[in-house]
Protein backbone atom coordinates (compact mmCIF):
# COMPACT_ATOMS: atom_id res chain seq x y z
CA UNK A 1 0.00 0.00 0.00
CA UNK A 2 1.39 3.47 -0.84
CA UNK A 3 2.52 5.62 2.06
CA UNK A 4 -0.43 7.99 2.75
CA UNK A 5 1.87 10.84 3.80
CA UNK A 6 3.95 10.61 0.63
CA UNK A 7 0.85 10.25 -1.51
CA UNK A 8 -0.74 13.28 0.14
CA UNK A 9 2.42 15.30 -0.45
CA UNK A 10 2.38 14.18 -4.06
CA UNK A 11 -1.22 15.26 -4.49
CA UNK A 12 -0.48 18.62 -2.87
CA UNK A 13 2.54 19.12 -5.11
CA UNK A 14 0.52 18.13 -8.14
CA UNK A 15 -2.21 20.64 -7.35
CA UNK A 16 0.35 23.40 -6.79
CA UNK A 17 2.12 22.49 -10.01
CA UNK A 18 -1.14 22.63 -11.95
CA UNK A 19 -1.96 26.08 -10.56
CA UNK A 20 1.60 27.27 -11.09
CA UNK A 21 1.51 26.08 -14.68
CA UNK A 22 -1.79 27.86 -15.20
CA UNK A 23 -0.37 31.11 -13.82
CA UNK A 24 2.81 30.82 -15.88
CA UNK A 25 1.01 30.01 -19.12
CA UNK A 26 -1.62 32.69 -18.69
CA UNK A 27 0.74 35.29 -17.33
CA UNK A 28 2.02 36.16 -20.78
CA UNK A 29 -1.43 36.36 -22.34
CA UNK A 30 -2.76 39.85 -22.90
CA UNK A 31 -6.41 40.76 -23.26
CA UNK A 32 -5.94 42.94 -26.32
CA UNK A 33 -8.09 43.92 -29.24
CA UNK A 34 -6.42 41.38 -31.53
CA UNK A 35 -8.59 38.42 -32.48
CA UNK A 36 -12.16 37.72 -31.42
CA UNK A 37 -13.19 39.02 -28.02
CA UNK A 38 -14.29 36.35 -25.57
CA UNK A 39 -17.89 36.91 -24.50
CA UNK A 40 -18.67 39.31 -27.34
CA UNK A 41 -20.71 36.64 -29.11
CA UNK A 42 -22.52 35.43 -25.99
CA UNK A 43 -26.29 35.33 -26.35
CA UNK A 44 -29.33 34.31 -24.33
CA UNK A 45 -31.10 33.08 -27.47
CA UNK A 46 -28.72 30.94 -29.54
CA UNK A 47 -31.51 29.25 -31.50
CA UNK A 48 -32.52 25.60 -31.47
CA UNK A 49 -30.13 24.65 -34.25
CA UNK A 50 -27.03 25.88 -32.41
CA UNK A 51 -28.27 24.44 -29.12
CA UNK A 52 -28.88 21.07 -30.76
CA UNK A 53 -25.46 21.01 -32.40
CA UNK A 54 -23.79 21.93 -29.12
CA UNK A 55 -25.68 19.20 -27.23
CA UNK A 56 -24.87 16.53 -29.84
CA UNK A 57 -21.21 17.54 -29.84
CA UNK A 58 -21.12 17.31 -26.05
CA UNK A 59 -22.91 13.96 -25.91
CA UNK A 60 -20.35 12.37 -28.23
CA UNK A 61 -17.33 13.73 -26.34
CA UNK A 62 -15.30 11.12 -24.40
CA UNK A 63 -15.34 13.33 -21.31
CA UNK A 64 -19.08 12.61 -21.20
CA UNK A 65 -19.53 9.03 -22.33
CA UNK A 66 -16.36 7.49 -20.88
CA UNK A 67 -17.35 8.31 -17.25
CA UNK A 68 -20.87 7.03 -17.95
CA UNK A 69 -19.46 3.79 -19.34
CA UNK A 70 -17.22 3.49 -16.28
CA UNK A 71 -20.15 4.01 -13.91
CA UNK A 72 -22.13 1.33 -15.75
CA UNK A 73 -19.20 -1.11 -15.60
CA UNK A 74 -18.96 -0.66 -11.83
CA UNK A 75 -22.47 -2.04 -11.46
CA UNK A 76 -21.22 -5.49 -12.48
CA UNK A 77 -21.01 -7.60 -9.36
CA UNK A 78 -20.36 -5.40 -6.33
CA UNK A 79 -17.37 -3.48 -7.71
CA UNK A 80 -18.77 -0.06 -6.83
CA UNK A 81 -19.13 -0.89 -3.13
CA UNK A 82 -15.90 -2.90 -2.95
CA UNK A 83 -13.81 -0.03 -4.34
CA UNK A 84 -15.55 2.38 -1.99
CA UNK A 85 -14.87 0.19 1.04
CA UNK A 86 -11.22 -0.26 0.03
CA UNK A 87 -10.70 3.47 -0.51
CA UNK A 88 -12.26 4.35 2.85
CA UNK A 89 -10.19 1.76 4.70
CA UNK A 90 -6.80 2.45 3.09
CA UNK A 91 -7.07 6.11 1.96
CA UNK A 92 -4.07 5.57 -0.37
CA UNK A 93 -3.93 9.12 -1.72
CA UNK A 94 -5.17 11.51 0.97
CA UNK A 95 -4.29 9.52 4.09
CA UNK A 96 -7.63 9.80 5.89
CA UNK A 97 -11.29 10.57 5.34
CA UNK A 98 -10.89 13.99 7.00
CA UNK A 99 -7.91 14.87 4.83
CA UNK A 100 -9.81 13.77 1.72
CA UNK A 101 -12.75 15.97 2.75
CA UNK A 102 -10.45 18.97 3.20
CA UNK A 103 -8.73 18.33 -0.11
CA UNK A 104 -12.01 18.14 -2.00
CA UNK A 105 -12.74 21.70 -0.85
CA UNK A 106 -9.26 22.89 -1.81
CA UNK A 107 -9.48 21.34 -5.25
CA UNK A 108 -12.88 22.89 -5.82
CA UNK A 109 -11.47 26.30 -4.92
CA UNK A 110 -8.50 25.68 -7.23
CA UNK A 111 -10.93 24.96 -10.07
CA UNK A 112 -12.79 28.22 -9.39
CA UNK A 113 -9.48 30.10 -9.44
CA UNK A 114 -8.52 28.39 -12.69
CA UNK A 115 -11.83 29.39 -14.28
CA UNK A 116 -11.39 33.00 -13.18
CA UNK A 117 -7.84 32.97 -14.53
CA UNK A 118 -8.91 31.70 -17.94
CA UNK A 119 -11.70 34.27 -18.13
CA UNK A 120 -9.25 37.11 -17.44
CA UNK A 121 -6.71 35.71 -19.90
CA UNK A 122 -9.10 35.46 -22.86
CA UNK A 123 -8.82 38.07 -25.60
CA UNK A 124 -10.74 41.25 -24.86
CA UNK A 125 -11.26 44.77 -26.08
CA UNK A 126 -8.88 47.60 -25.24
CA UNK A 127 -11.93 49.71 -24.37
CA UNK A 128 -12.61 49.19 -20.62
CA UNK A 129 -16.38 49.45 -20.98
CA UNK A 130 -16.55 46.98 -23.84
CA UNK A 131 -14.07 44.66 -22.09
CA UNK A 132 -16.23 44.58 -18.96
CA UNK A 133 -19.44 44.07 -20.92
CA UNK A 134 -17.99 41.16 -22.90
CA UNK A 135 -16.52 39.48 -19.83
CA UNK A 136 -19.78 39.90 -17.96
CA UNK A 137 -21.77 38.25 -20.74
CA UNK A 138 -19.35 35.36 -20.87
CA UNK A 139 -19.29 34.88 -17.09
CA UNK A 140 -23.09 34.92 -16.97
CA UNK A 141 -22.98 31.94 -19.30
CA UNK A 142 -20.64 30.20 -16.86
CA UNK A 143 -22.94 31.03 -13.96
CA UNK A 144 -25.81 29.54 -15.96
CA UNK A 145 -23.84 26.33 -16.48
CA UNK A 146 -23.12 26.15 -12.74
CA UNK A 147 -26.78 26.73 -11.91
CA UNK A 148 -27.95 24.05 -14.34
CA UNK A 149 -25.41 21.60 -12.95
CA UNK A 150 -26.45 22.29 -9.36
CA UNK A 151 -30.11 21.91 -10.29
CA UNK A 152 -29.49 18.58 -12.00
CA UNK A 153 -27.48 17.30 -9.02
CA UNK A 154 -30.12 18.33 -6.48
CA UNK A 155 -32.91 16.81 -8.56
CA UNK A 156 -31.09 13.49 -8.83
CA UNK A 157 -30.21 13.45 -5.13
CA UNK A 158 -33.84 13.91 -4.11
CA UNK A 159 -35.06 11.38 -6.68
CA UNK A 160 -32.60 8.55 -6.08
CA UNK A 161 -32.09 8.82 -2.32
CA UNK A 162 -28.95 6.69 -2.35
CA UNK A 163 -27.32 6.30 1.06
CA UNK A 164 -23.72 7.50 1.36
CA UNK A 165 -21.02 4.89 2.02
CA UNK A 166 -20.44 6.40 5.48
CA UNK A 167 -24.17 6.28 6.22
CA UNK A 168 -24.35 10.03 6.89
CA UNK A 169 -27.48 10.63 4.79
CA UNK A 170 -29.21 9.55 1.57
CA UNK A 171 -27.68 12.13 -0.79
CA UNK A 172 -24.86 10.05 -2.25
CA UNK A 173 -25.92 10.14 -5.91
CA UNK A 174 -24.51 12.16 -7.59
CA UNK A 175 -21.55 14.06 -6.09
CA UNK A 176 -22.09 17.80 -5.78
CA UNK A 177 -18.42 18.63 -5.12
CA UNK A 178 -17.30 16.64 -8.14
CA UNK A 179 -20.00 18.21 -10.31
CA UNK A 180 -19.00 21.76 -9.36
CA UNK A 181 -15.32 21.11 -9.97
CA UNK A 182 -15.96 19.32 -13.25
CA UNK A 183 -18.18 22.01 -14.76
CA UNK A 184 -15.72 24.76 -13.78
CA UNK A 185 -12.85 22.83 -15.32
CA UNK A 186 -14.86 22.12 -18.47
CA UNK A 187 -15.61 25.84 -18.86
CA UNK A 188 -11.89 26.54 -18.34
CA UNK A 189 -11.03 23.99 -21.04
CA UNK A 190 -13.35 25.80 -23.41
CA UNK A 191 -11.86 29.17 -22.46
CA UNK A 192 -8.41 27.90 -23.41
CA UNK A 193 -9.57 27.97 -27.03
CA UNK A 194 -9.75 31.77 -26.79
CA UNK A 195 -6.27 32.12 -25.32
CA UNK A 196 -3.10 32.26 -27.38
CA UNK A 197 -0.81 29.63 -25.86
CA UNK A 198 1.49 27.08 -27.44
CA UNK A 199 0.22 23.60 -28.22
CA UNK A 200 2.40 22.01 -25.54
CA UNK A 201 1.25 24.44 -22.86
CA UNK A 202 -2.36 24.00 -23.93
CA UNK A 203 -2.12 20.23 -23.60
CA UNK A 204 -0.44 20.53 -20.21
CA UNK A 205 -3.13 22.91 -18.98
CA UNK A 206 -5.87 20.60 -20.24
CA UNK A 207 -4.30 17.65 -18.45
CA UNK A 208 -3.97 19.73 -15.29
CA UNK A 209 -7.64 20.70 -15.38
CA UNK A 210 -8.71 17.11 -15.97
CA UNK A 211 -6.42 16.12 -13.10
CA UNK A 212 -8.21 18.51 -10.76
CA UNK A 213 -11.53 16.90 -11.68
CA UNK A 214 -10.29 13.34 -11.19
CA UNK A 215 -8.56 14.22 -7.91
CA UNK A 216 -11.75 15.81 -6.58
CA UNK A 217 -13.79 12.77 -7.58
CA UNK A 218 -11.40 10.39 -5.83
CA UNK A 219 -11.23 12.58 -2.72
CA UNK A 220 -15.00 12.19 -2.34
CA UNK A 221 -14.63 8.42 -2.53
CA UNK A 222 -11.86 8.31 0.08
CA UNK A 223 -13.90 10.63 2.29
CA UNK A 224 -16.69 8.03 2.31
CA UNK A 225 -19.14 10.58 0.93
CA UNK A 226 -19.71 8.88 -2.44
CA UNK A 227 -19.33 5.65 -4.37
CA UNK A 228 -17.08 5.80 -7.46
CA UNK A 229 -20.11 5.64 -9.78
CA UNK A 230 -21.60 8.71 -8.05
CA UNK A 231 -18.57 10.78 -8.99
CA UNK A 232 -18.30 9.37 -12.52
CA UNK A 233 -21.91 10.27 -13.31
CA UNK A 234 -21.30 13.73 -11.83
CA UNK A 235 -18.35 14.22 -14.17
CA UNK A 236 -20.43 13.19 -17.19
CA UNK A 237 -23.33 15.50 -16.29
CA UNK A 238 -21.05 18.46 -15.64
CA UNK A 239 -18.99 18.03 -18.79
CA UNK A 240 -22.15 17.75 -20.87
CA UNK A 241 -23.72 20.87 -19.39
CA UNK A 242 -20.48 22.85 -19.50
CA UNK A 243 -19.80 22.01 -23.15
CA UNK A 244 -23.38 22.58 -24.25
CA UNK A 245 -23.82 25.92 -22.48
CA UNK A 246 -20.44 27.24 -23.60
CA UNK A 247 -20.77 26.19 -27.24
CA UNK A 248 -24.37 27.35 -27.56
CA UNK A 249 -24.53 30.47 -25.39
CA UNK A 250 -20.98 31.76 -24.76
CA UNK A 251 -18.54 30.91 -27.56
CA UNK A 252 -20.26 29.47 -30.68
CA UNK A 253 -17.38 27.38 -31.91
CA UNK A 254 -16.01 23.95 -31.07
CA UNK A 255 -12.38 23.92 -30.03
CA UNK A 256 -10.23 21.27 -28.44
CA UNK A 257 -11.63 17.79 -28.94
CA UNK A 258 -10.51 14.38 -27.78
CA UNK A 259 -11.84 11.69 -30.11
CA UNK A 260 -11.65 7.92 -29.94
CA UNK A 261 -12.29 5.52 -32.81
CA UNK A 262 -12.92 1.77 -32.88
CA UNK A 263 -12.73 -0.03 -36.24
CA UNK A 264 -13.35 -3.81 -36.44
CA UNK A 265 -10.97 -5.67 -38.77
CA UNK A 266 -12.34 -8.84 -40.35
CA UNK A 267 -10.39 -11.78 -38.98
CA UNK A 268 -7.75 -9.47 -37.46
CA UNK A 269 -9.31 -8.04 -34.32
CA UNK A 270 -9.86 -4.28 -34.25
CA UNK A 271 -8.02 -0.98 -34.45
CA UNK A 272 -8.37 1.62 -31.69
CA UNK A 273 -7.41 5.17 -32.66
CA UNK A 274 -7.42 8.46 -30.81
CA UNK A 275 -6.87 12.08 -31.76
CA UNK A 276 -6.56 15.32 -29.83
CA UNK A 277 -7.24 18.46 -31.84
CA UNK A 278 -7.09 22.17 -31.01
Amino acid sequence: MPDPTSASRGCRAGARAAMGLLAAALGGCATTSGGPHWGAGATAAPGWSRLRDAAVNAATDPRVWVPLAGAAALQVGDADREISDWAREHAPVFGSARSAEDWSDRLRIASAVAYAGTVLATAGSEDPGEWLADKTRGVLGGVGALALTSGAVLALKSTTGRERPNGEDDESFPSGNTATTAVLNQLSLRNLQSIEVGGGARRALALGLDGLTVATAWSRVEAGAHYPSDTLVSMAISHFIGMTVNDAFVAPRFGERLALGFTPMRGQGAVLTWSYTF
